[in-house]
Formats: structure tokens, sequence, C-alpha cells
């Protein structure tokens, strides 16, 4: 291999590129639209245009991105997380296009990605199972009545998903219609399948993992595991390595059963078997990541294992570069920087960068996908980077981490700091002698106010882009340009005219206007119009960033509803209708 397309963006598409550097490959990164000044593509040693805003329409399009490699002559592709990364098909395409797939088999992906088949592997391979359905439900009913048969709770899941997208906690029977709905469409929306299947869901569990590298000459082995507790709506925020509080029992167990699950299913190349452990000690399987993880940079700063670069070994057909468990050293921390305002449910705020500054010192690692000036845009997920801490123990860890998150700037958009800054002060989560969080920690006890943030903001004006037809040596050419700049090309305009016609429509609201507090698809009305309301009711359900989020009423009354449709773009600050 001696050129990879990286089939994604952010940082993660940094972190391959520098990964091919430090292999003396060339890189290769695609953009959307909204990207086309970001660090990935500056990163990459070249970069090609998808034309497009949606995932649909870029990092999901298959046909354009097999396009720009066999125009730039890549020999192969590296996916990344999310998107194509679990794809069966992409991986498939990408092998039939003749160049190098970086992970697993296409008949992997299949049989680890689709949660009940891999259900059936973990079992054939001896690993703990909770109950659930032996294949995707396919309505309401199904689901209560495999909640008649194992009772309350229970989890809904995206057969196809990932990353705690289309999961929904059901713990009443009232709940079943709209959550199963909702699965559905987060998965369709994320995953491009709505296939969902159901499982008992454990109460209070920790979400522990191990992290698998496997190769085509019979290697394979658990690189470490990590806690992934700390997560709000399934969605990862903190994460360590070494899994803490685990007895050797447990541990032993789970390197064995996911070394088992691997070898069953065939599997080569990166990927991670995550299982929940109960209160009571129970370890049950949950599912096989058939990627790289987000998280993936503890299980690196507490081994010295590359990942990225066992990646490539692998589908270079060469072997591990080691064939044993790997002893953790030390301890490491990862936080996720969202641009989320944890004081808002973790709403997300996509916008522009005003201040990036990194933390710097001894343990300190920072991979960022953004810098001063960026644009996180509204149509991806909202991960702007992930600050990384270690230390020789926890302890330690925990200690330094303090330190770089009250260090850590970032302004211009809402970010998760306040949160982070809290939890590492918290005696659930920083305890020596016991581990005090879970996955639904957040919702369920952390109660700590947290100042809301001013710079819950549209994308500013400026960061949309437009194409422009200049002309050099008598050739036309297209120039992609902020479209601020276009219009001020075209109009002699200075775009303050613009700016201040953006102004007016978010200040024009009024005590009985319900405004959209934050950019977005309208999903559905939840409510009809004329309906009387209570504070806090439910009125509408966005989408931004990969994750559905409720619109309530702001007051008691009788409500308006505006004229928008469910799939159109809504901005901040537009009137979704009138509580009166």
């Amino acid at each position: 291999m001696k050129k990879v397309l990286i089939a994604n963006r952010g940082e993660i598409a940094v972190r391959i590129a520098r990964a091919c550097a430090d292999a003396s490959m060339v890189s290769v990164a695609v953009y959307a639209d909204p990207d086309a000044d970001a660090l990935h593509v500056r990163r990459a040693d070249e970069a090609y245009a998808l034309n497009g805003s949606t995932g649909a329409q870029t990092y999901l399009n298959i046909p354009k991105i097999l396009d720009i490699a066999a125009r730039c002559g890549a020999d192969a592709v590296h996916p990344g997380y999310g998107f194509l990364s679990e794809n069966a098909d992409f991986a498939q395409a990408v092998i039939d296009a003749g160049l190098s797939w970086i992970g697993p088999t296409p008949e992997a992906i299949r049989l680890l990605g689709n949660k009940v088949t891999a259900r059936e592997i973990a079992v054939r391979a001896g690993a703990p199972l909770v109950p659930g359905t032996d294949g995707p439900v396919a309505s309401g009913a199904e689901v209560r009545a495999f909640a008649e048969e194992f009772g309350m709770p229970v989890a809904i899941k995206a057969a196809f998903g990932g990353g705690g997208r289309g999961i929904k906690v059901v713990r009443s029977f009232e709940e079943i219609d709209n959550a199963f709905e909702s699965a559905v469409r987060e998965a369709t929306l994320a995953f491009g399948r709505g296939e969902c299947f159901v499982e008992r869901f454990l109460e209070k569990p920790r979400h522990v993992e191990a992290q698998v590298l496997a190769d085509t000459h019979g290697n394979v082995v658990v690189v470490g595991t990590r806690d992934c507790s700390l997560q709000r709506r399934n969605q990862k925020l903190v994460e360590e390595a070494p899994a803490p509080f685990l007895s050797e029992e447990q541990r032993a167990s789970i390197h064995s059963s996911a070394k088992a699950i691997c070898r069953e299913a065939g599997y080569h190349g990166a990927g991670t078997v995550e299982y929940l452990v109960a209160p009571d000690g129970l370890i049950s399987f949950l599912e096989v990541n058939t990627r790289l993880q987000v998280e993936h940079p503890v299980t690196e700063e507490t081994t010295g294992v590359d990942l990225v670069a066992e990646q490539f070994r692998v589908a270079a057909g060469l072997p591990l570069s080691f064939t044993e468990d790997p002893a953790p050293v030390g301890h490491a921390f990862e936080f996720r920087i969202n641009a989320e305002d944890p004081a808002r449910g973790f709403l997300p705020g996509p916008g522009r960068i005003t201040a990036f500054e990194a933390p710097t010192g001894s343990g300190i690692r920072v991979d960022s996908g953004v810098r001063t000036r960026s644009v996180v845009p509204s149509h991806y997920d909202s991960l702007m980077a992930k600050l990384i801490v270690t230390g020789d123990t926890r302890a330690q860890a925990l200690r330094r981490a303090k330190v770089a998150l009250d260090e850590m700037v970032i302004t211009g958009v809402p970010s998760v700091l306040p949160f982070h800054r809290a939890v590492v002060r918290h005696g659930d989560f920083a305890n020596d002698e016991r581990y005090g969080v879970y996955t639904t920690w957040i919702e369920s006890e952390f109660a700590q106010e947290l100042a809301s943030s001013p710079e819950i903001a549209a994308a500013q004006p400026g960061s949309e882009r437009e194409s422009l037809t200049i002309e050099i040596d008598g050739k036309a050419m297209n120039v992609g340009l902020p479209a601020s700049l276009v219009e001020s090309i075209r109009h002699g305009a200075s775009g303050t005219a613009r700016d201040a016609a953006v102004e007016n429509i978010a200040a024009a609201t009024d005590e009985a206007a319900l405004s959209a507090p934050m950019n977005g698809n309208l999903i559905k009305w939840v409510l009809e119009d004329g309906a009387v309301v209570a504070e806090g009711d439910i009125v509408a359900v966005l989408e931004a960033m990969k994750m559905e989020s409720n619109i309530v009423a702001h007051k008691a009354g009788a409500f308006t509803r505006g004229d928008q449709q469910p799939g159109v773009a809504i901005s901040r600050g537009d009137i979704l209708g009138t509580i009166a």
C-alpha cells in the first residue's frame, strides 16, 4: 500500500493521515462542502471534493468515494469510524475495485455488524448473554410481547447500529410505540437500515470493552480493556484504560470470550468486543464494533501499540507485530470534547470556533479535527477533539486531567468542558476504592448545576460555501469560496446587510413564540395544531448531529403550530409556533 484514501472526516481523518505519514504513505482526504476548510483537508497530502452537504450526498456516497479513489490513484481505503466503516457493501465495493480494504472482511462485518447474528456467534463462542429476540422486530407490538415475557425495562437496538445511536430504553408499556419509531428513525438516519431487535436491559451496568487485533495468520490478541460507562443517551463521553475495579476472573472472562467470538467469526483487523457488567458482577456480551473505536488512544497510551499501524500491517497481509496480550502500563483517560451544552441536556451547538487552545504538559495528547476559526457543521457528529491524559496510576492521571481540563479553552461554540471539569471532581468517578458510575448515571444521579453556555448559536454566516466560475488563461474553472465572499464579489456588498438580516430574524421573537433552540431537521410534530400544553410538554422532535432532541413547550397554553413540514431544515431561532 502506497496511497490511502481516508473515507471520513474530522479528528479521525487527521489521525489516519498522521499514521500514513509515519508509514511513508500518501494520504488522500475527501470533504463535503461544509468541510472544505476543515483541518483534515489541510493535513492530508491530497484532498478531493464530494460536492454536497448531507451524509447521503457525501461521506455515505459509495460511488463518489470510489470514483475519487480511481481518479487520485489510491490503492487502499481506510474508513475510520462511523459513516461507512461498518458497511459490508462498501467494503466489498472497495475490494471489487481492486483496492486494499483496511478493515475486516465484508463477511465478518455482516456477521458481527448485525447484532442478531452477532448474538448467535457469541452463543456459539460461549460468551454470557442476557435474553434477547432471535431476530429483528417489526413493530411495537412485538416489543410489547417480548417485554411481557421477560419483563421491563427493555432496550430497543438498531441491528446494524453502533456508537449509541438507534438505542431506546423503555421502562413502561406506554412508551413502547414511540420508542420503537424513534429507534428505527435514528437507525435509518445513521446507518441506512432501520431494523431493530430487543433485549432485556440491565439496570445500572458498567460498559466494559476489549480491544482486539487479529491478523490473517491466526493470531488474535486482546490489546487491553477499557471502561466507557460515562455516557449520555448511550453516547460515550469519558473512557479509560485499563478498565478499573475488575476482578482477575472478570478480566480473564472478557479476554477469553472476546478472542473466541473473533475466532468464531473469522475476524481480522482491529475490532472491539463490548460487554455490560452488572453491579452483582454478571458479564453480558453487548456487541462487536468492526472498526477502530473513538476511544482507541487510551489503549495506545497504556500499551504502546499503534492500532492504526497494526491495521495497515493486517491489510497488507503481514502478521501482527506481537502475538501475546500486552500488559497495560499506567492509566489513561479520554475526554470527548463535543460541541454541546451540558447544562441544556447536551444540546448540540454548531457554529464557528473563535478560540481553540489545547493544554500541554506531561501525559497530554490531543487528537483534534478543529482549530481556531474552524466551523463545526450541523450536518455531522458534534465531536471536535479528544483530550487524552495518561499517568503512572489512575490517581495521577486523574490529577493531571483536572489541570488539563482547566487549561483547555474553546470559545465560539458550546462545549462539554464544564461537565468534564465537574465529573473528574465527583466522588462517584474519582473514588479510588469503587466505581460509582454506570451507563445512565448522568441522567440518574449527576445533579450538579452547570452554567448554560452563552454560545448556542446558528452556524455563522460565511460558513456556507458556493462555487464561482472564474477564467484563467481562457479556461473556465470552478472555485469554492465562502458564500459571503461570493456575495461580496457579485454585488460589491460587505455582507453586513446579510448579517443584520440574520440577526433580525433571530430577534423576531416574543413571549408567545416557541423558537427552535438549535439547527436541525424537523422529524415530526408531536402535538396537533390547537392542542393545550403544559410547560415542558414535548411539541416536536428535531434531529441534529445524528441525534434526536425533543422540543418542549416553554409555557402552558394553547399551541398554534408553525407551517414547517417534517423533513425540512430548521435554523436556531426559527419560530415553530406560538403558545398563548
